[in-house]
């Protein structure tokens, strides 16, 4: 008989069902949230614990720069951040990328509370001290990657099927035929 301790179930939506799901005579327990290929989602289908935690992570990483590395120098301290902070606040950030502003925000706090804490830029403005190092929001640097790969998507050069995905707006005006149309929806997990 084989022994399963980490396995498990996670429930879609607010109902939970009665009956259990069997693994080798193993009842699997039903969990709030799970973790797969290093996202974790909720049951609501939301992002909100991912993007805690990878900021939280994001954070003691930028500390441990700025405490451990003896260099001062600027363009030093941004390229270990762009190693090891950012990194970690873009990684499959097609799949979470968050439509909250108050996520949005957790993760650009991380970049701003770095870029603060860079010798002789305390006292700029997040978006001059952004400009004087010449890093993007990630905010921009998410929507770039959502565009890209929705290009890759339209085009075939990745296989996935776009008509699954997106819809066309059929026009008889002027222009190309890759308008997209969006469909109205009022549940989150869908937006």
């Amino acid at each position: 008989m084989h022994s399963l301790s980490t396995s498990s179930d996670v429930y879609i939506g607010l109902k939970i069902f009665q009956h259990h799901i069997f693994l080798y005579g193993i009842a699997l327990p039903y969990v709030s949230s799970c973790r797969d290929l290093g996202v974790t989602v909720k049951s609501d289908l939301s992002f909100s614990l991912h993007v805690n935690n990878i900021a939280a992570k994001a954070h003691q990483r930028a500390n441990a720069i700025h405490k451990c590395f003896t260099s001062r120098n600027t363009n030093f301290l941004v390229r270990a951040y762009l190693t090891y902070v950012r990194s970690l606040l873009e990684y499959n950030s097609i799949i979470w990328s968050p439509h909250f502003k108050c996520d949005a925000d957790t993760i650009e706090k991380v970049q701003r509370r770095f870029t603060k804490r860079i010798p002789g830029f305390g006292n700029y403005s997040y978006d001059e001290r952004l400009n004087l190092l010449h890093l993007p929001r990630l905010e921009i640097r998410r929507l770039r990657y959502d565009l890209i790969w929705c290009y890759r998507i339209l085009f075939g050069h990745v296989k996935v099927c776009s008509s699954d995905l997106f819809d066309f707006r059929v026009s008889s005006t002027r222009g190309h035929p890759y308008k997209l149309f969006k469909h109205h929806c009022s549940n989150t997990p869908r937006s």
